[in-house]
Order: structure tokens, then C-alpha cells, then sequence
């Protein structure tokens, strides 16, 4: 693990056009090599997108991948380059300083696009606010530092181990700091609710909706961009939602699901499709991915 953060270091002084044409080989390398993410990749694809043609399934995987071996090889940029490159390389649109203006708690909503990490490090590059996430935390104890260490290296933000209670991040929050919540992963049926994900239900986490309504908060989506030939990245600080949350934690669960869907539709290949969205069934049910 330490030839990898060695080699991502290294390669965070190549310039990004560079950077990125090595990305998009690795991209090509994995997909006949990781054959598991592949098929989950192209089952999800399936799923979410019977309609189409399998050759057109094919087509937006293959280019999924390409995206995520650059995602994999910029990280060492994300992780390594100075602020003030990194702020170069970011075209922020939208209210981004809206966490900064509001006087109450604020939430980031964050879906798994590709650019996850750009956007993390754009909330900590542009807004004063200080904000606090949830991380998994890593197996191995090298690599789980190194992820830290560069989540953290700004000074302005606080992480929480996924596996630990949630006091400390609910009195982060109740202290001023922004969450940078990411809220589209499966993590089983805890805590959570079958609501449809491109018609599929899909095991999510409803507490977006019950933190928002028990602190008070405001929800603002954030969705960062890679943009083709290593010309950086575009980081969309969207409208805070007007309505959100109530009363129905379900469906305010299934109206955020339905608002990531038209996301993903307009920029369908920088999702995270080789992560098991469907993993967790109803009871009953079989497996998805058999």
C-alpha cells in the first residue's frame, strides 16, 4: 500500500491533461481485468436502464470505467497538490456560499458521482464554514491514515468513522459545522427504507430526511464533474431544496432518490455503477446479482 500512495504522489505533478490520459488507460486495463465490477457495473445498467439496447449498456460501462480510473489516478492530485492548484482546476458554479450566509445547520447532500472527492475538497476550498463527514474506515491502517490525513489536511473539517456512535457528528453539527452527507449508498436495510431507485427498490437510508427535520436543517445538493481532456473539474452547488424536509421520511427518501435519477440522466457515465446499489432485498426476495 505504500508503492500505491508513493506512486499517487507522483504522479500529482503531472499536469491534468496528462494525468487524466493515464486515468482513462487504467480505465481500459480494468475493464477486461476486474470482471466482478464489470458485471455488477453492467447488472445496475440493467436494471436502471432496461430499455436500452445491451450494446448501449455496454458502451456507457466501458466509458464508466474510463472515468473511474481517472477518478482513481487523480485522487493522488486531490490528496496531494497545493490549495491554491487545486482552486485553479475547480469551476464552482452556482450558491456556493449559501452554508456561509445561512445562520442555521446546513446539510451537503453528495451522490456517488466520480468527482465525490472534488467536491469534498471543494467544500473545504470555498466555503469558511467548517463541515464534518462519515467515512468508512479503511481495513488497512496505512492506507485508512493516508485517507484521513488528506480529508483532513485543510484544517477546516472533522471526520467520523462509520462504525462509531453518532454523538460526536451530531454535536459537530449542533456546533456550526456543515455535513457532507452521501446518502446513495447501499448499507442494508437498517435504518432504511425500500424506495425506488429507476423503478427498482432500493434499500436507502432515511436519515437525510430525519436529521434534516430533527436539527432543522437545510439541504443543499452539491455534484462535482470531470470534464473531458483534463480540463479540470465543474462543482454545481445547487438551489437548497424549498420544502425539504417533511413530515414522511419515506418519501421524502423516495422524492431525493427520484431528484439523483435526473442527475445521473444528464451525465449517466460518472455515476458509481460498480457499487451494489441493490445488494439488500426485501425479505423474501432473491439476489440481484446472482
Amino acid at each position: 500500500m505504500r508503492i500505491v500512495l508513493v506512486l499517487l504522489w507522483l504522479l500529482h505533478w503531472l499536469p491534468l491533461p496528462l494525468l487524466a490520459l493515464l486515468g482513462r488507460g487504467l480505465g481500459m486495463l480494468l475493464w477486461p481485468l476486474a470482471g466482478s465490477r464489470r458485471r455488477i457495473a453492467l447488472r445496475n445498467l440493467e436494471l436502471c436502464f432496461p430499455d436500452w439496447p445491451e450494446q448501449k449498456r455496454r458502451a456507457l460501462a466501458f466509458q464508466h470505467f474510463q472515468w473511474l480510473g481517472r477518478s482513481l489516478l487523480e485522487r493522488g492530485l486531490l490528496w496531494y497538490a497545493s490549495p491554491e492548484r487545486l482552486r485553479r482546476l475547480m469551476h464552482v458554479e452556482g450558491p456556493a456560499s449559501f452554508a456561509d450566509t445561512h445562520a442555521g445547520p446546513v446539510m451537503w447532500l453528495v451522490p456517488h458521482f466520480m468527482g465525490l472527492d472534488v467536491a469534498g475538497a471543494a467544500v473545504q476550498l470555498f466555503i469558511a464554514r467548517p463541515g464534518c463527514s462519515i467515512y468508512q474506515a479503511q481495513s488497512n491502517k496505512v492506507f485508512d491514515a493516508a485517507l484521513r490525513r488528506a480529508r483532513l489536511r485543510y484544517g477546516n473539517a472533522k471526520i467520523f468513522a462509520r462504525n462509531e456512535t453518532a454523538k460526536p457528528l451530531m454535536r459537530a453539527i449542533k456546533d456550526g459545522m456543515g455535513f457532507f452527507n452521501l446518502p446513495d449508498m447501499d448499507f442494508g436495510a437498517k435504518d432504511a427504507a425500500f424506495v425506488p431507485f429507476f423503478g427498482v427498490p432500493a434499500a436507502t437510508l432515511l436519515a437525510p430526511s430525519r436529521m434534516a427535520r430533527l436539527l432543522g436543517m437545510k439541504v443543499q445538493p452539491v455534484i462535482a464533474e470531470m470534464l473531458p481532456g483534463g480540463r479540470g473539474y465543474r462543482v454545481r452547488f445547487h438551489e437548497p431544496w424549498a420544502g425539504f424536509p417533511t413530515t414522511d421520511a419515506e418519501a421524502d427518501t423516495a422524492w431525493m432518490n427520484r431528484w439523483i435519477e435526473d442527475r445521473i440522466r444528464e451525465n449517466p457515465a460518472q455515476y458509481l455503477w460498480v457499487h451494489k446499489r441493490f445488494k439488500t432485498r426485501p425479505e423474501g426476495e432473491p439476489s440481484l446479482y446472482a
